[in-house]
């Protein structure tokens, strides 16, 4: 908790005022009294509509520098966009072509998400000391380097991921900081165009690219657009100290024990079951390892000037609900987003492109509702109401994927598709405004963005480690009503080969009913996948519940504001 005297301001009388108790001020608007925090001037619905065409016409009335390294920002989220959905289409080519087994291209993914959970709060906590620039620079010079040498799956995955991780929440910070409170969800919602297109052209291009070009050259040409604008265009406010003094702030000792943690947590949740057994020594020791590095980590983070993740970030209950929902959805999100390509490609025997036009519905809604759910937060300006409709969705949407079989039709496919994506969409650009809105002061707000964005991640690699590890799991088990296979399909004697061998599934000669026990077989390792997603949705929505509804009628700028 940070005190009025740390804070350097003077002690408001209201803010110890019961919560919750409204009072009229002159302007006839009402102030609430919520979770601890002042909401100055919400409007009453006799001047709703006059104040808001006024603050419209303010929020696009920037200088044109400002609107180029918005668009800056936007091509950003579209590269990461592309890069987070093309991979997962064409994870069986790319394993096929470098004689990968299921695991070694899992790990091409795994790799980079392990990588990214690692640097984004590294990211994050650099930029509010030194500012944003240096740091978004280094993740595009990393990022690129990352694509050059993409041809070494995972050493490239790895140092693309480097700058990926930077890119990713960095975007969101600047845009923290460049825009008040008061007309985020407006800006929230222009980046859903980014990320929209993005999401709908990146399975697109990565299967039209692994089958008639190269997987390996998907985002330079996006890379030499966006730096030279940023560069130019991107004028922020400049950091107080010097480079050495800044160096001196940063948490060293918190991001070392946070790396070593982080991973020797995660990596025996990926190998666990397929590598190694899990009562196995391999598995157990880093495990608990990591739990120990980990727990060392959140009790020394009390002690940095700056630390990685500052605990008054922490100290109310709608940050912590919100993280703990934004941890749940990065698991569900990223998870559907590698698998159900994949389901595509081996349950219904759809070619790379066919699966990715399966996974257009999907990704479009999704995409639609990211803009759609932050024009409501603009217009209504709560936001509560639809972080609990997206749980809901999501929790029946992910739970009705695990009815699907080879004889699913196209409606069920396309309709189950819908109902989550509805649900996601919504949860990927609400809970960031209570997540800034719960900052006791406006320059937290571009450090809180980030750490939501670092949970969100590193839901995503636990869900990635861990459905890995159930599919090859699973499909042993589900394989063995084959026993023995034929020549053909003799490598799916290794559930490690589950996923290489899906391109050969439309062309292998065996018997029919013999190719439907296998589309079964596969339909039976993903299944328990997604009673996991849904069952995790609805934990979301029980977490959800401990959100509060807390004004965003603020003017304040953040740490490094836009001076262009």
């Amino acid at each position: 908790m940070v005190s009025v005297a740390e804070s350097g301001r003077s002690p408001d009388p209201q803010i110890f005022k019961p919560e919750n108790e409204p009072k009229s001020n002159s302007n006839g608007h009402l102030s609430v009294v919520v979770d601890d925090k002042v909401a100055q001037d919400v409007q009453t619905p006799s001047d709703h509509g006059t104040e808001r065409a006024s603050t419209l016409r303010d929020k696009l009335r920037k200088p044109i520098k400002f609107h180029l390294a918005f668009l800056s920002l936007l091509l950003i989220l579209f590269i990461v966009s592309i890069d987070a959905t093309a991979l997962g289409v064409s994870i069986p080519t790319i394993s096929n072509e470098l004689q990968g087994t299921t695991l070694e291209a899992f790990w091409a993914n795994l790799s980079f998400t392990l990588v990214v959970v690692i640097v984004q709060p590294i990211y994050t906590s650099v930029s509010d000391v030194v500012g944003r620039k240096l740091p978004l620079y280094t993740a595009f010079i990393l990022f690129g380097i990352g694509s050059i040498v993409f041809a070494v799956v995972i050493v490239g995955r790895v140092i693309q991921a480097l700058g990926g991780g930077g890119l990713d929440v960095l975007n969101e910070v600047i845009i923290a900081d460049i825009t008040t409170l008061n007309e985020r969800a407006f800006y929230i919602g222009l980046i859903s165009i980014p990320m929209a297109l993005g999401t709908i052209l990146g399975p697109v291009l990565g299967a039209a690219f692994s089958e008639y070009v190269t997987w390996r050259w998907i985002n330079l040409p996006l890379i030499g657009i966006c730096l030279p604008m940023c560069v130019f265009c991107l004028d922020l406010k400049p950091m107080p100290d010097t480079f050495r003094e800044q160096l001196a702030r940063l948490d060293w000792v918190g991001m070392a024990l946070f790396t070593a943690g982080a991973t020797l947590f995660s990596l025996p949740l990926s190998w666990g079951g397929s590598m190694y057994p899990w009562r196995s020594p391999q598995t157990i020791v880093p495990l608990v390892i990591g739990v120990i590095l980990l727990g060392v980590f959140a009790w020394y983070e009390s002690k940095p000037i700056e630390p990685m993740f500052p605990y008054r970030i922490f100290n109310n209950r709608t940050a912590s609900a919100t993280l703990v929902g934004s941890f749940i959805h990065g698991l569900i999100l990223y998870t559907l987003a590698q698998y159900l390509p994949l389901v595509f490609q081996s349950v219904y025997l759809r070619a790379p492109l066919q699966a990715s036009v399966l996974l257009v519905a999907f990704c479009a809604v999704l995409m639609a509702f990211t803009g759609f759910a932050a024009i409501c937060v603009e217009w209504t300006r709560k936001y509560l109401w639809e972080i609990w409709l997206g749980w809901v969705f999501t929790a029946v949407g992910t739970g009705l994927f695990s009815l699907w079989d080879s004889r699913s039709s196209l409606a069920e496919i396309v309709g189950f598709q819908v109902i989550a994506a509805i649900g996601l969409g919504t949860l990927f650009t609400v809970p960031p405004i209570p997540m800034q809105a719960s900052a006791k002061r406006a320059e937290d707000q571009g450090l809180a963005v980030g750490i939501l964005v670092s949970f969100r991640l590193f839901g995503a690699l636990i869900g990635l480690s861990i459905a890995s590890t159930v599919l090859s799991t699973q499909f042993s088990q589900a394989i063995t009503s084959l026993d023995p296979l034929p020549e053909a399909l003799a490598m799916l004697n290794d559930p490690q080969e589950a996923l290489s061998f899906i391109p050969y599934l439309r062309t292998v000669e065996v018997a029919p009913e013999t190719m439907e026990y296998v589309r079964e077989a596969y339909a039976q390792a993903f299944r328990p996948i997604f009673y996991i997603m849904g069952g995790l949705g609805a934990v979301g929505f029980l977490a959800s519940l401990l959100t509060r509804e807390l004004t965003i009628e603020s003017e304040e700028k953040g740490r490094q504001a836009f001076q262009g």
